[in-house]
C-alpha cells in the first residue's frame, strides 16, 4: 500500500483497534487461477503471535483459500469521505485547491491455513457471534447456544475455518496531516455538516490531528 510518511500508522494497538472496529474485511489470495477475494467477518486474536492472528470462515464450497498457496492479504477499509476544496480557507482567495478523499485502511498479511475440526469451528463461531451481537447493542444478544445443538452441528459441516498468523501489518490514516491546521479545521467543519456516519467519523479523526 502506497503510504506517505505523513499518513503512516505503525502503532500495533491502534491497528488492532481499527481491525476490531471494522471487523468486516476482504481476504485476497493469488494462485494459478489468478487473484480471488472473499468478503468476510473477522475475529482478531491480538496476543496470538507477535502481530496477532486473524480468524474467519467460508462456505465449504468456497475453496479459493485452499487452492492458493503463499501470502494472503486481508484488507480492512474503514470510514472514508470526499473532501471538497470548499473546506480550505485558501480556496476563497487563490483557488489553487483540488478535491481529495480521506480514509482509514489497514492491510494485514500472512499465510492462511484452514481447519474443519467441529470444536474449533464452533469456538470460532461463538467468538464471532459474541463480537457481532455485542456491537449490535441488543437488549438480549443472540448466542450460538440459542440454536439446537443438532442444527449447529449440521451448519458446522458446511463451513471451513481460516487462521492467518500475521507477519506484516500496515495502516494508512489519510486525514490531511500534510496540510495546515487551518485547512484541517476547515475541511473537518465542512464534513461535520454532513449526516453520514463515515463523514462524521472522518471529521472526528481529522480533528484529532489538528493542533
Amino acid at each position: 500500500m502506497y503510504t506517505p510518511k505523513a499518513f503512516r500508522e505503525e502503532r500495533l494497538p491502534t491497528l488492532h483497534e481499527a481491525i476490531r472496529e471494522i471487523a468486516f474485511g476482504t481476504l485476497v489470495t493469488s494462485g494459478e487461477g489468478g487473484i480471488e477475494a472473499s468478503h468476510l467477518p473477522f475475529v482478531l486474536a491480538p496476543d496470538e503471535g507477535p502481530l496477532g492472528t486473524l480468524y474467519a470462515h467460508v462456505a465449504k464450497g468456497n475453496d479459493h483459500v485452499a487452492r492458493h498457496v503463499g501470502e494472503a492479504l486481508s484488507i480492512f477499509a474503514g470510514p472514508h469521505a470526499y473532501i471538497s476544496p470548499n473546506g480550505y480557507p485558501g480556496k476563497a482567495t487563490h483557488h489553487r485547491e483540488v478535491p481529495t478523499w480521506n480514509y482509514i485502511a489497514v492491510h494485514a498479511y500472512g499465510v492462511p491455513e484452514t481447519f474443519a475440526d467441529p470444536a474449533r469451528l464452533r469456538a470460532l463461531l461463538v467468538r464471532l457471534t459474541d463480537q457481532s451481537e455485542t456491537d449490535a447493542a441488543q437488549a438480549r444478544p443472540w448466542q450460538v447456544d440459542d440454536a439446537p445443538a443438532d442444527y449447529v452441528a449440521s451448519m458446522l459441516k458446511g463451513i471451513v475455518g481460516i487462521r492467518i498468523p500475521l507477519d506484516r501489518i500496515e495502516g494508512k490514516w489519510k486525514l490531511g496531516q500534510n496540510r495546515t491546521g487551518e485547512d484541517r479545521r476547515g475541511a473537518a467543519a465542512l464534513l461535520a455538516e454532513r449526516t453520514g456516519d463515515d463523514e462524521q467519523a472522518i471529521a472526528r479523526a481529522m480533528r484529532s490531528f489538528v493542533a
